[in-house]
């Protein structure tokens, strides 16, 4: 006789009464070539908790789907979900951390799993996630304002962890000046920059800036700046003053934060 598996029943709002994520948890894998209502429910999410997705939800499995799940994927292993491996697709075990972390629908950021807004002891205003390429963004009471997508360093340019400051703001013609001195390009460094220096005064070479290649947000492609979206780097430029702290973390599980935190 054969033993019947019993499937529990997907119970997030954003995930029920979908037939291709009922496939999903109960085996099926979607991955290259899918498409459907259940697949940009998925997207959805990823965007909502702040992972680079270009293309959008669209509810086709593509380059950026595959990035944004595997960038999720690193996230799950580091808070605890142990099964979740990053494949870039979707299966199970990737759906079930989904269900835990989602924020409800028209809801964005997380509920569980935070970074704590301290590093060292120190309460700090952001915390960049280098391997899941996050931004997390905290008011001075440490409650947390968004999360947004970003991209790092290169293997050979990397973006060093650690504990920064804001050393000074540019606004969009000094960012836009900094840009054609820099590179030749005004539009490199996108609307803003903000140049960071490590806690002890000593220059880090690194800024937070936004980008003139949205595309490339989710991945490790910079010469160690953490690149971001326009329309998140004007956000983080308005919310930091000169002397905020910036934790530089690879993953969450970085010894040097706080206790994850619970929101709600």
């Amino acid at each position: 006789m054969t033993a019947v598996t019993s499937v529990v029943p997907l119970e997030h709002a954003r995930f029920t009464g979908s037939p291709q994520l009922a496939d999903v948890a109960a085996g099926a894998v979607l991955g290259p070539g899918s498409r459907g209502d259940g697949l940009r429910a998925v997207q959805g999410a990823l965007l909502d908790m702040g992972f680079a997705l270009y293309g959008g939800a669209d509810g086709r499995y593509g380059p950026d789907t595959a990035r944004a799940l595997r960038n999720f994927q690193v996230h799950a292993t580091s808070v605890a979900f142990p099964g979740v491996r990053a494949s870039g697709v979707l299966d199970a075990a990737t759906l079930r951390a989904l269900e835990a972390l989602a924020p409800a629908p028209g809801s964005r950021g997380q509920t569980r799993s935070l970074p704590s807004p301290f590093y060292a002891g120190q309460p700090v205003r952001v915390v960049i996630a280098l391997r899941e390429h996050r931004t997390f963004l905290f008011d001075p009471e440490g409650r947390l304002v968004d999360i947004f997508p970003n991209a790092v360093g290169t293997a050979a340019t990397p973006t060093h962890p650690g504990l920064k400051v804001v050393r000074a703001k540019l606004d969009q013609v000094a960012t836009e000046n900094a840009g054609a001195r820099l590179w030749n390009d005004r539009h490199v460094f996108g609307a803003r920059l903000l140049d960071l220096s490590w806690v002890d005064g000593h220059r880090s070479g690194e800024e937070l800036h936004g980008t003139s290649a949205p595309a490339l947000l989710g991945g490790d492609v910079s010469h160690g700046c953490i690149r971001h979206a326009n329309e998140d780097i004007l956000v983080l430029h308005d919310a930091l003053a000169v002397g905020d702290r910036i934790a530089v973390v690879e993953t969450l599980q970085d010894p040097h934060l706080g206790v994850p935190v619970t929101v709600g």
